[in-house]
C-alpha cells in the first residue's frame, strides 16, 4: 500500500482533530460513508418505506448479506457467516451445537485468563444442562497438547489475547484439537480486520467475533458467527422464528432453515446491521495481507521507540510479544499507576484504554493509524511519567468504562 493509497483510506474516517486514536481494539473509528448511509436508511428507507422496507430494501436478509461481507475478511466461504446478536450469544450457540455434534463427550475446554464472557458462557451452559452433560476445564493455550483435550468436546480460544495482544497459531492449535477428537471455537474479537485469518483453510469448526472493534461497525454493533459447512446441520440451541425454514408460515413446531440461516433467533436490528454493512465496505478491494503488514509496522515502530527510551524501559514492561508472528495489532504496557496514566494520556489527546491490574493498551488500526500516532503516544507517555501529571486528582476517578 502506497502512502497515497493509505492517505485516501485514512480520509474515509471521521477522527477528531488533534486526537491520536489508539483504541480501535475497543471501538473502531467512524467511517464517513456510514454517517451518510445511516442518514439515508433513516430518512429514506425507514421514513419512506416503513414496513415494506423488509422487502423493498431487503432488510430481512441483512444478517446473511452482512455475513457474506465479513467472510472474505476472515478467510471464510460465502454462506458460512451470519451477523446477528452479539459475540456472547453466538458463542453460547456454538458451544451448545458443539456438544450436540460431539455428543459422546461432555467437557468444554477454555483458556485460563481469557476474556471473561467466554468462560461465563461455558459455565452458564454447564450450569444449565448439569454436570452429567457438561463440565468446564481450563487449559494453558501455550502448552496445550492432544492429551489435554482427549476428553474435550470443544476447545474455546481467543485468537488474540485481549490483555497482552498475543496472537495464537490458529492452524497448529486447530490441528491439535482435531487430533484429540475435539472441536474448536475461535474468538476473533481482537483479530478480525487486522490479521489475515484463514478460517476455511484452517478447518475451524466455529468462530465468533464482534464488529465494533477493528471492523468499525459502531458502539454495540452486532456480533457474527461462523459455522463450517460440515456443521451447518447442527441444532441452534436458541431456535427462533427467524431461523425457521418457513418463517412466515408461523408454524407451531420448529423446522430449522437450511444452512447458516438456522442460527438466527429473533428479529435483528436493521439500523445496526446497516451501519455494519456500510462500515465493512471500507474493506472492499483491500488486501488483508497488506493490512496485516501495515499493522505490524505500526506496532513495531511503537516498540522500537519504547526500546530507545531509557525512561520507559525503567518504568514499564512490554507484555506483548516482540515476535511479529505472535503479535496482534496492539501493544500492552505493564506499569505502576497504569490507570491514572491512561487517563492523563486521554486528557492529552492520546486515546488508549486500561485493563486490570496494571495494563495500558495501545491499539493500532492499519486503516487509519500512522507512524506519527505511535510517536505521539510515546512522547506523551514520557512527558506524563516525567512530570507526574498522572498524580492529579481528576485522573484517579474511575468511570464505569475503563
Amino acid at each position: 500500500m502506497t502512502d497515497e493509497q493509505f492517505a485516501q483510506l485514512r480520509s474515509q474516517f471521521q477522527i477528531p482533530e488533534n486526537m491520536v486514536y489508539l483504541d480501535g481494539n475497543s471501538l473502531g473509528a467512524l467511517p464517513k460513508m456510514t454517517q451518510s448511509h445511516m442518514t439515508d436508511v433513516i430518512s429514506r428507507q425507514w421514513a419512506g418505506e416503513l414496513v415494506t422496507g423488509w422487502n423493498t430494501c431487503d432488510w430481512i436478509d441483512l444478517p446473511l448479506s452482512v455475513g457474506d461481507q465479513i467472510a472474505p475478511i476472515v478467510g471464510a466461504a460465502a454462506g458460512s457467516i451470519v451477523c446477528c446478536d452479539n459475540l456472547s450469544i453466538n458463542l453460547f450457540k456454538a458451544l451448545a451445537a458443539s456438544l450436540e455434534i460431539n455428543n459422546a463427550r461432555t467437557l468444554i475446554s477454555v483458556e485460563a485468563g481469557q476474556f471473561p464472557t467466554d468462560s461465563y458462557m461455558a459455565q452458564g451452559l454447564a450450569s444449565l444442562v448439569g454436570p452429567e452433560r457438561c463440565q468446564v476445564q481450563s487449559v494453558d493455550v501455550d502448552t496445550v497438547t492432544v492429551g489435554d483435550l482427549k476428553h474435550s468436546a470443544v476447545l474455546v480460544l481467543s485468537h488474540v489475547d485481549y490483555k497482552t495482544g498475543t496472537l495464537r497459531d490458529m492452524g497448529s492449535i486447530t490441528k491439535v484439537a482435531h487430533a484429540a477428537g475435539s472441536l474448536i471455537i475461535w474468538d476473533l474479537a481482537h483479530s478480525a480486520g487486522v490479521v489475515d485469518i484463514s478460517l476455511a483453510a484452517s478447518e475451524v469448526d466455529f468462530a465468533v467475533g464482534c464488529t465494533y472493534k477493528f471492523l468499525n461497525g459502531g458502539p454495540g454493533a452486532p456480533g457474527f458467527l461462523y459455522v463450517n459447512e460440515r456443521h451447518q446441520h447442527s441444532q441452534n440451541p436458541l431456535p427462533g422464528w427467524m431461523g425457521h425454514a418457513r418463517l412466515f408460515d408461523f408454524e407451531a413446531d420448529y423446522d430449522a432453515a437450511p444452512g447458516v440461516r438456522r442460527f438466527l433467533t429473533g428479529t435483528q436490528s436493521v439500523l445496526a446491521l446497516n451501519a455494519v454493512a456500510s462500515s465493512l465496505s471500507v474493506f472492499d478491494g483491500l488486501c488483508l495481507t497488506e493490512l496485516r503488514q501495515r499493522s505490524l509496522s505500526l506496532t513495531a515502530h511503537f516498540i522500537a521507540l519504547w526500546q530507545k527510551s531509557a525512561l520507559l524501559q525503567g518504568d514499564s514492561v512490554i507484555v506483548t510479544p516482540l515476535d511479529e508472528a505472535k503479535r496482534g495489532s496492539q501493544v500492552s504496557l505493564a506499569l505502576d499507576h497504569a490507570f491514572p496514566i491512561s487517563q492523563a494520556l486521554i486528557d492529552d489527546g492520546v486515546v488508549v484504554d486500561f485493563r486490570e491490574p496494571n495494563l495500558i493498551r495501545f491499539g493500532f488500526s492499519p486503516l487509519y493509524n500512522t507512524l506519527t500516532d505511535a510517536e505521539r503516544g510515546i512522547s506523551s507517555l514520557e512527558s506524563i511519567i516525567t512530570s507526574k501529571q498522572y498524580e492529579a486528582p481528576q485522573f484517579q476517578i474511575r468511570s464505569t468504562v475503563t
